[in-house]
């Protein structure tokens, strides 16, 4: 009964989103007070009849109603609570499911706390935001319905891949979705505003806390992603450029960007245009990763769907909303007052120059994942882009931005001084000189070191910038810093986590990268394997029962010098239903660097093992930038001034500073 309430409850949703999208659009058009009106309710409504669907599905998962095709095909009575959870989206029908819930949240977000929003602004934002429900509900409803029903039930499930059977997965995905979906109210209030023909430092306000939070949610997806990769794959790596994986990176990157130029728009209404198209362009790639990771062209561990229909369905989604909106940009865009102008030499001028390079980042990245699929469509033959494109087009791009994150929040609005403000960071240019002679000093010279020095300079050159910038802020060392710390902006501790954060995460990618050591070989019970000063010596594999598998459950037992360290478990694991065989790693960390151990196939008869290890130096130092950043995005996003709805507190000559251009650090 309660699986038929959440089929209802989503086709009903489905007329409520139809409402929404045209009668308060119709009414912003007519200047109808009431019928703009009406889409708070529907916005409201529409969230709560998703909100019970889903509901519905994630009770016949936890109560096993086989009788439900997806619970059928995607868990089973000995799966674990929380893998009954997280089956609901680890499907392609399910996942579309939480997609729409997280869309109807946005709204009902804006509906709820949006009630000192311009109205026709809200109407037409909302109405937008109605028509994307209508395009993805029309899509689960008619090609990819959660509740189709088997009958007679059958007694047992097939389970759900067992590489989706980990904590990791459990909130990985919502939280990449949050990202995404996020993504959506940008592009709705740049639709809504090319609709108005009016962009404005109100809409900018509006649109940066919706963009923040998007970004704050798809950093930590991503993250989350890499984590559950790194860990559970069993390879050693965090990171290969895997077409699915570009797919959340490239909204990032423009998301990125989306969110310096709102800033730009609030505070010089400079950029106007260009921050109506990224806002285009972000959701139009969070678009794209969906029709890549659903239509069956891309085959990997993160792909769901393999039926063809489905992805003209949501190729045709894609058209309507990238071709829709972009048409609408070119009719529009050209009448968009250009707003203030500034010198190239400016915080607007730097803001510029990182949105140029973000936007060629992605598109270098958006080249490389789409290439291999036209030459095959095109029958050209069958190309692999991997990490040497990837690395060779995106890092010389990331160069000049991470020099330019450490000069940018120096430079003052509208003309600023250039030489002034890298005067201000000798002593972050002399740290940053300092790490690399010490990097090829202790490493040598050779192209790895070359690599690793660059990326060290980078970090720190960026690290002791941002933490200057911020003394500079509240006047470190002189009377009243105290006062001025606590009375700062949230949103300028959080810009200053957020950079210090990529310094950290690019400090990790260097190391991890330059001086990873592995050893791959065949193991009896006692022997031995030495790996960067550490001795490895492998016990033996012995039989474990899981709650859904059997496992080889292996004892390693680390040593420096020794001394005895820690003691490893890494398993082979094999799972019942569906049959499959998995790794489960085991990581000693120091919280510096990972000494990491996977277990491979049994060999022979006298109880020997493929053995795996890998020792990742200041890798941890990755995850740490993520927390960092995401960290910095949220305390950001707390900040008064961009609470939706709220006004700015003009600032004061010792309070608030975070509009005028910072003091050095003294």
């Amino acid at each position: 009964m309660f699986t038929e309430l959440g089929h209802f409850a989503l086709a009903l949703a489905m007329v409520v989103a139809l409402i929404q999208a045209s009668v308060p659009l119709i009414g912003a058009q007519r200047n109808n007070a009431a019928w703009m009106a009406v889409a708070k309710p529907a916005a409201l409504m529409q969230f709560a009849l998703v909100a019970l669907s889903f509901a519905a599905l994630t009770h016949a998962f936890l109560v096993s109603d086989f009788s439900v095709l997806g619970v059928y095909q995607n868990s089973h009575t000995a799966k674990p609570l929380l893998y009954k959870i997280s089956g609901v989206w680890g499907n392609h029908e399910g996942s579309l499911l939480l997609w729409v819930t997280i869309l109807a949240v946005f709204g009902a977000a804006v509906a709820a706390f949006g009630a000192n929003l311009p109205p026709a602004l809200r109407a037409r934002a909302l109405a937008v935001q109605g028509m994307i429900s209508v395009g993805f509900l029309a899509f689960i409803l008619f090609s990819s319905n959660p509740f189709l029903r088997v009958i007679p039930a059958p007694g047992q499930g097939q389970g759900l891949n067992p590489l989706l059977q980990d904590p990791g997965l459990a909130v990985h995905p919502p939280m990449l979705y949050m990202g995404y979906v996020g993504f959506s109210m940008a592009f709705s209030f740049a639709v809504a505003a090319l609709i108005d023909g009016r962009v404005d430092a109100a809409w900018a306000r509006w649109v940066r806390p919706w963009t923040l939070a998007a970004w704050a949610f798809l950093t930590l997806g991503i993250g989350l992603g890499s984590w559950w990769s790194y860990y559970t794959l069993g390879w050693g790596g965090w990171w290969v450029w895997d077409p699915v994986e570009n797919a959340s990176f490239m909204p990032w990157l423009t998301g990125t960007a989306l969110l310096h130029s709102a800033i730009v728009v609030e505070k010089r209404e400079a950029l106007k245009s260009w921050t109506i198209l990224l806002a285009i362009i972000t959701f139009s790639l969070s678009l794209l990763g969906t029709f890549l990771v659903r239509s069956g062209v891309l085959t990997s561990v993160h792909a769901f769907a393999a039926d063809p229909t489905r992805g003209i369905f949501i190729l045709a989604l894609l058209g309507l909303a990238i071709g829709g909106s972009l048409t609408l940009y070119a009719i529009r865009a050209p009448q968009l007052d250009g707003g203030g102008a500034f010198a190239p030499i400016s915080r607007e001028g730097g803001l510029l120059i990182n949105n140029l390079l973000l936007t060629t980042a992605a598109a270098t990245v958006l080249l490389g994942t789409l290439y291999p699929l036209v030459t095959e469509a095109l029958e050209i033959g069958k190309i692999s882009v991997g990490r040497p494109y990837f690395d060779g087009v995106f890092i010389p791009l990331m160069v000049p931005l991470v020099a330019l994150l450490g000069v940018g929040p120096l430079l003052s609005w509208k003309r600023a001084d250039l030489q002034g403000a890298l005067g201000r960071l000798k002593i972050a240019g002399a740290l940053a000189v300092v790490g690399a002679g010490a990097t090829m000093a202790i490493a040598g010279v050779s192209l790895v070191a070359l690599g690793a020095a660059l990326g060290f300079t980078l970090a720190l050159w960026l690290a002791v910038a941002s933490l200057m910038e911020w003394g500079g802020r509240i006047r470190f060392g002189r009377e009243g810093a105290l006062a001025r710390l606590i009375n700062l902006p949230r949103s300028a501790h959080g810009m200053t986590l957020a950079h210090f954060g990529m310094a950290v995460l690019i400090a990790g990618v260097t190391a991890s990268s330059a001086w990873k050591q592995e050893a791959i070989q065949v193991m009896k019970p006692g022997e031995t394997m030495d790996i960067a000063g550490y001795t490895m010596t492998f016990k033996g594999a012995v039989p474990q029962q899981g709650p859904n598998y059997s496992a080889a459950h292996a004892t390693i037992e680390v040593s420096k010098g020794g001394r005895p360290l820690a003691t490893l478990h890494p398993e082979l694991r094999t799972y019942v239903q569906p049959p499959m065989q998995t790794t489960f790693t085991s990581i000693h960390t120091n919280f510096f660097s990972d000494l990491y151990a996977a277990l491979g196939e049994a060999q022979g008869e006298d109880g020997e093992y493929v053995t795996r290890f890998y020792y990742q130096p200041l890798l941890p130092f990755i995850w740490y930038g993520v927390i960092l950043m995401v960290l910095g995005g949220f305390m950001s996003l707390t900040d008064r001034r961009l609470r939706v709805g709220a006004p700015r507190r003009a600032a004061t000559k010792d309070v608030d500073v975070s509009d005028a251009a910072p003091q050095p650090a003294e």
